[in-house]
């Protein structure tokens, strides 16, 4: 179970004023799924299906990460991306 501090900045990040850039976003969804799901078991997206590769492998590479730690690490740059873009 998630935190209120990680539901909170989860909400907080979709409203900043200025959109964070792709590599920016590819780490805060494989941190998200890390943090609410656990490590990725799903099957790799199709050859064509280049956003959802690039969001699979987001995730997928950090396997073995405990949910907690995740729950931090997206914590910690959802704060930094605040100082940037707000």
């Amino acid at each position: 179970m998630v935190s209120a501090e990680f539901e909170e900045k989860a909400n907080t990040v979709s409203n900043l004023k200025t959109r964070p850039n792709d590599d920016e976003l590819l780490k805060l969804y494989g941190l998200y799924k890390q943090a609410t799901i656990g490590d990725n078991t799903t099957q790799k997206p199709g050859t064509f299906d280049f956003k959802g590769k690039y969001k699979w492998q987001s995730w997928k590479d950090l396997e073995g990460t405990s949910q907690e730690e995740a729950e931090q690490k997206y914590i910690e740059l959802v704060n930094e991306l605040i100082e940037k873009y707000n």
